[in-house]
């Protein structure tokens, strides 16, 4: 079982910068796409961006220019950078994780979330 543990969420101005890590711990035969969701007061919650265990990335158009996910398969952990923060980028930012059990079964886990609140 694979359990998720998010950090560097925060209060930052528009404009600003942050930087958000998801440390992936536990076992499993091999842990595939990790991703980064939000959910805004009132919102249900989105796709902000995901990487593959081959590093191939995609974006919602929203972030796109503005944050980049990175991955260190070495370390099981990936990365949100977030540059030119807007006010509607405040929210609860969640760690997803696909990956494959030792039986071979496909798994899914969620972090407990971080809140991002970037004000005007």
């Amino acid at each position: 079982q694979v359990q998720l543990v998010e950090s560097g969420g925060g209060l930052v101005q528009a404009g600003g910068s942050l930087r958000l890590s998801c440390a992936a711990s536990g076992s499993s035969r091999s842990i595939n796409t990790m991703g980064w969701y939000r959910q805004a007061p009132g919102k249900q919650r989105e796709l902000v961006a995901a990487i593959t265990s081959g590093g191939y990335s995609n974006y919602v158009d929203s972030v796109k220019g503005r944050f980049t996910i990175s991955r260190d398969s070495a370390k099981n952990t990936v990365y949100l950078q977030m540059n030119s923060l807007e006010p509607e980028d405040t929210g609860v930012y969640y760690c997803n994780a696909q990956y494959t059990s030792y039986a071979n079964r496909p798994r899914e886990v969620w972090g407990p979330g971080t809140l991002v609140t970037v004000s005007s």
